[in-house]
């Protein structure tokens, strides 16, 4: 039998040999001289699948969002000079009260000093001052709770033959005093004859911490308008989807603010009447409105 030879190359045709020359580096029969090109040719299909998908994926992509645009076109269209839907909605208030003790008292305590001269009345009025605020925190109530609420100095004018004179000068001077034992407010209003003040105003009673009862008050708010939501559901035989807004408000009452006034006292003791905190009623209002189905 005579053997033939398979030249250099032969049955190796869709090989590389660019590189080495030879088939693959494989022997005379050519087998297995190609596995290096059956691993291109499996990586190059894959890569062409996987860009013939990410392409697929796009337009698709693409057609989705454009259809979208244009039903959105259409319908923006088709609205244009037409009056924007109406809404059936029914507002509904409902109101809470919560009842608790004061445990904060304001009063203004001062001092009003006439004179011919304004470095004599600033003098004798700044005195006054001085003790009561001494006397004051003596009494126990803390530097922070003690502030100065007005200072004022103006002529006093006389008018004779159509021509205005400055006869003197008026000095006054108040302090705003946070009373947090309650205990001592007349204690601490009595000061005002003792050391000469002339002037005492606003007695005001409060809460320190008003969160907690306006919170309180709120919940049964809501709740009293839930209730009346309900029941004009059943009256009316609709129902309500959901809540479109909601607003509140905050009230309360309490005792009225006691004003004393007391001219030119002269030091004379003077007993301020028996005051009683009471009680403070915190009010919230709250209106909700919610969407018919």
């Amino acid at each position: 039998m005579k053997e033939t030879k398979m030249s250099e190359g032969e049955g190796c045709e869709m090989c590389d040999t660019s590189s080495d020359g030879d088939c693959c580096g494989g022997g005379s029969s050519g087998k297995g001289c190609c596995s290096g090109w059956s691993e291109k040719k499996w990586r190059g299909g894959f890569l062409k699948k996987l860009c013939v998908a990410l392409v697929i994926i796009f337009i698709a992509y693409a057609i989705v969002w454009m259809g979208t645009l244009i039903r959105n076109n259409v319908r923006g269209f088709y609205s244009i000079g037409l009056a924007p839907a109406e809404r059936h909605n029914v507002t509904i208030s409902g109101e809470g009260k919560v009842t608790a003790t004061p445990n904060i008292a304001y009063t203004d305590i001062g001092m009003v000093t006439e004179g011919k001269d304004v470095a004599d009345s600033q003098k004798e009025n700044s005195e006054k001052m001085n003790s009561l605020i001494g006397g004051i925190k003596a009494a126990g109530v803390a530097d922070a709770d003690i502030q100065t609420s007005q200072y004022n100095i103006y002529p006093r004018y006389s008018y004779e033959a159509g021509k205005s004179r400055i006869d003197g000068y008026t000095v006054s001077q108040s302090v705003r005093v946070k009373i947090r034992d309650l205990t001592k407010i007349n204690d601490i209003l009595g000061l005002a004859g003792k050391y000469g003040a002339n002037q005492v105003s606003g007695v005001q009673f409060t809460i320190d911490d008003p969160e907690m009862l306006q919170a309180e008050a709120r919940a049964k708010a809501v709740e009293q308008a839930k209730k009346k939501a309900a029941m004009l559901a059943g009256q009316l035989g609709v129902k309500f989807t959901r809540i479109v807004s909601f607003s509140e408000s905050f009230g309360g009452g309490g005792p009225m603010p006691m004003y004393l006034k007391a001219e030119g006292v002269g030091g004379a003791e003077f007993l301020p009447p028996q005051v009683e905190p009471g009680s403070l009623e915190v009010q919230v209002q709250v209106s909700i409105t919610f969407e018919l189905q």
